[in-house]
């Protein structure tokens, strides 16, 4: 990998979770967000729903080949996280290399470009009022 570092600090992972923009490849899902850095930064997790641990280094592999096939397309400077399926180890080399070569490069040139933004995909942040300026029910006045 020419322009990529390994992410690994839980901090990073956290804020690509959190501010993100993320995308759907099928057997995984990408967070991308510009880092500002002369390099990419590439991190990988495949939880234990997605197996043993034979299963979950096959996905890991699996994602790494395919961000090998892509990494001369994708622009420079994007923190991305890549989040294994469950159904990932099942499935060829092929399926999720040709997904992150179309999707997934379409998706880091949009938002390195600034035409997403991680904002878009947000949930709204409902908040409940606080207890604390109401009344409670057994109270007189």
């Amino acid at each position: 990998m020419l322009f990529t570092q390994i992410l690994n600090r839980n901090a990073d992972f956290q804020r690509l979770y959190r501010s993100g923009a993320f995308c759907s490849l099928g057997s995984a899902l990408i967070y991308v967000k510009p880092n500002g850095l002369p390099c990419n930064r590439l991190g990988i997790t495949a939880g234990k729903k997605v197996g043993n641990a034979v299963r979950r280094n096959r996905a890991k592999r699996i994602i790494r080949a395919a961000y090998a096939a892509a990494e001369p397309q994708l622009p420079i400077g994007i923190d991305i996280v890549v989040v294994a399926r469950s159904t990932l180890p099942e499935q060829s080399a092929t399926v999720l290399t040709e997904a992150f070569c179309t999707r997934g490069v379409r998706h880091c040139i949009g938002v390195s470009s600034g035409e997403i933004s991680g904002a878009q995909n947000q949930k709204q942040n409902r908040r409940r009022p606080s207890s604390a300026g109401r009344k409670s029910a057994g109270a007189q006045p």
